[in-house]
């Protein structure tokens, strides 16, 4: 059964620093830093139409993950996440975020909006998240839906910071 979660998490900084962000290499490599630095950047592309593709390679371990979650995944496992930012005509980005696991059986995909708010910006995201075990698939989606605001506020944290400090 696949969950999904609509959320939205404000910024200090605005629509267009984010986005200027995402398009720089020092800025993935310092937050896969800031988050433990199990990343490794795998491709970072920004197109003729302004748009930013990263693809994140993670190899993970299960150790830090609660319980009722860590009897689901290997040892190591490999986490495949891409993100695609797109400037609109509007002056809001579009991205649309994909997270694939391999040795294990869950995944999850994004689509957000990055738009102006009062003081900086807001993130509007409507997310899905997929964890195929019978019977306990749902809580386990429940638990990692529960989880994505805190996480997501943490890095839109992380980004204002490294903006204030970069640009």
């Amino acid at each position: 059964m696949t969950r999904s979660i609509d959320f939205s998490v404000d910024s200090q900084a605005s629509v267009d620093e984010i986005y200027w962000a995402f398009s720089q290499e020092e800025y993935w490599r310092a937050r896969m830093k800031a988050f433990g630095g199990m990343g490794k950047l795998d491709a970072l592309d920004v197109g003729p139409d302004g748009s930013v593709s990263v693809v994140i390679l993670h190899d993970l371990h299960p150790d830090g993950l609660p319980t009722a979650l860590k009897k689901f995944f290997p040892r190591n496992w490999r986490v495949v996440q891409e993100e695609t930012w797109s400037p609109a005509d509007d002056g809001l980005v579009h991205g649309d975020v994909g997270i694939v696991t391999y040795g294990a059986p869950g995944s999850g995909r994004g689509i957000a909006v990055l738009t102006p708010a009062d003081q900086g910006s807001r993130l509007k995201c409507t997310a899905t998240v997929d964890f195929k075990v019978p019977l306990v698939g749902g809580k386990i989606e429940g638990m990692i839906g529960r989880l994505m605001v805190p996480q997501f506020s943490v890095i839109q944290r992380f980004t204002a910071k490294w903006i204030s400090q970069n640009s």
